[in-house]
């Protein structure tokens, strides 16, 4: 079946805009918050903390900042021992990108990991307890889907293993960074694919269909099981 309707050049991506984000989320079994068998969270300011607020778009951002120089390395890799100490284990010492993202949990919730890119793997970390939580081979990864509208939601699909749903106010140049990386390491182009409906693995088990509609003031964001 073919989930997605268009792909695009990495060149033609474009900033992420910072529009208000509504999200609806569906809950595990047990959860609170259940109506029709599907809960819904809204992003808005007075629910967002304050570490998760600058990956959700929750304000509207200064147009000056949209052109802001790309630098790669946010989280100055050398000067953390642990970061280097988990790279230096798999062998790899060449990183291309670092930052703090929210990743969406097979159960919907947002969890702050730290996202490292090297020439040849992406790691997600735990920074509370400094712990690597997974890493994925660039050879591994099959292509990555974002909607055509202005949010910060980004989908790397991993057909052997399951997906990863994060979101990030540097989206263009976490995708830009994988595409080229991949090139590099493998000798082929990854597909990056728009489309305001998608489905991903959200762990071994669990399909997940993200829908996207442009609203009054923002994006509608809706995760529902499929």
């Amino acid at each position: 079946m073919n989930r997605y309707n268009r792909r695009v050049q990495v060149p033609d991506l474009q900033l992420p805009k910072y529009d208000n984000v509504e999200e609806s989320v569906d809950r595990e079994e047990g959860d609170s918050g259940i109506n029709n068998g599907v809960a819904r969270l809204t992003i808005t300011e007075s629910n967002v903390s304050d570490d998760q607020e600058p990956f959700m778009g929750v304000k509207v951002r200064r147009k000056a900042s949209r052109h802001r120089d790309i630098q790669g390395d946010y989280l100055d890799v050398p000067s953390n021992s642990y970061l280097m100490k988990i790279l230096q284990k798999q062998g790899d010492n060449q990183v291309l990108f670092a930052d703090k993202v929210l990743k969406f949990t097979g159960s919907g919730k947002m969890k702050q990991r730290i996202l490292l890119i090297t020439d040849f793997a992406v790691y997600i970390v735990d920074p509370e307890i400094n712990a690597l939580k997974r890493r994925i081979a660039l050879a591994a990864v099959e292509k990555i889907c974002l909607s055509e509208l202005s949010d910060n939601f980004f989908a790397i699909i991993i057909p052997t293993e399951y997906d990863l749903l994060m979101a990030s106010t540097r989206k263009t140049e976490i995708v830009t960074v994988l595409v080229e990386a991949t090139k590099s390491a493998s000798d082929y182009e990854l597909d990056v694919v728009f489309s305001n409906s998608f489905e991903y693995n959200a762990d071994a088990e669990l399909v997940k269909k993200i829908e996207f509609e442009e609203v009054e003031g923002g994006v509608k964001t809706r995760i529902t099981r499929n």
